[in-house]
């Protein structure tokens, strides 16, 4: 049983409560489902279109590239997809989501997830168009797919020895997944008008999260001031304890170490990213804490 499971601890509250997601990933599922409900459900679609009059309204075109007025397109797009009853488009974007983007808003933050998310989703939809106009396609494009991609990449590159389900039934470490997942949507690009899937977003949206990991960016220091400030209504600042839990974070952190100390030796101090020397400074002083700890004890 949890801590906020007693009854000694639960809030008074009225028997029916309404609450708001408490992370950006669950603000984010919500608004992809608001507006994929009503889209199906307000505005007419007349097959074989897939999209209503407010899906229309938020994707990007090709020609959005060559109209600035319209550029806001680049960032809507991605909170709209396409109606029934193509319903795993939205179906499988937030379910992946849902798994992936809890640890990776958890490993950058709130706010950097929130900026790193949007930011994917406007250079995944640039590409597109991009590559569309160069191969002379027209058409519009939804969907959160190129932030999902990059959530992806993300979750390999900081958690790759975990074990994810592909398709809820092969289990695979996440380092094969976010490169299988690439090396599909390469071979869709190089196969362009065989689908309707925009695979030139999800390769953006993949690159633009390799290229923040390798050279450790920071949107929330770079953007201050940008977007409004996200308030989240947090519990109590107790923690249930988990030795397992902290256990694996504490072997996480030790096989980077090892990896970074590794690069040191091969390629010397200057080699390191601003990320790594982030990540050698924080397990220093976990390092200092236990051991001041263990010091303690023995007084």
């Amino acid at each position: 049983m949890g801590i906020y499971d007693r009854d000694y601890y639960r809030e008074p509250q009225s028997r029916y409560t309404l609450r708001g997601p408490r992370t950006i990933v669950g603000m984010l599922i919500l608004i992809n489902v608001v507006v994929f409900l009503a889209d199906g459900l307000l505005t007419p679609i007349k097959p074989p279109a897939t999209l209503g009059d407010i899906n229309r309204f938020l994707a990007v075109q090709v020609e959005t590239l060559t109209k600035p007025w319209l550029w806001w397109q680049f960032l809507t797009y991605g909170f709209a997809h396409a109606s029934a009853p193509e319903y795993w488009h939205v179906v499988g974007n937030m379910l992946v989501l849902f798994f992936l983007g809890r640890d990776v808003e958890s490993r950058y933050g709130s706010k950097e997830f929130l900026r790193l998310y949007l930011a994917t989703l406007v250079v995944a939809g640039v590409i597109w168009a991009v590559v569309a106009k160069f191969q002379g396609q027209s058409g519009a494009a939804v969907g959160a797919s190129g932030a999902i991609a990059g959530i992806v990449v993300l979750y390999a590159l900081n958690f790759p020895r975990r074990i994810l389900l592909l398709f809820f039934v092969i289990p695979m470490p996440a380092w094969a997944v976010g490169m299988l997942v690439v090396l599909i949507d390469l071979l869709g690009a190089l196969n362009p008008g065989s689908t309707h899937i925009a695979f030139s977003a999800h390769l953006g949206g993949a690159a633009f999260a390799l290229l923040y990991h390798r050279f450790g960016w920071n949107l929330s220091r770079w953007t201050t001031g940008w977007l409004p400030a996200v308030r989240l209504k947090s519990r109590p600042n107790l923690r249930v304890h988990d030795p397992d839990r902290r256990g694996r974070q504490d072997k996480e952190l030790s096989q980077e170490v090892d990896r970074i100390l590794e690069k040191i030796h091969r390629e010397g101090e200057a080699s390191l990213t601003r990320k790594e020397r982030r990540i050698l400074e924080n397990a220093s002083r976990e390092y200092q804490k236990k051991r001041q700890g263990t010091d303690d004890d023995s007084l």
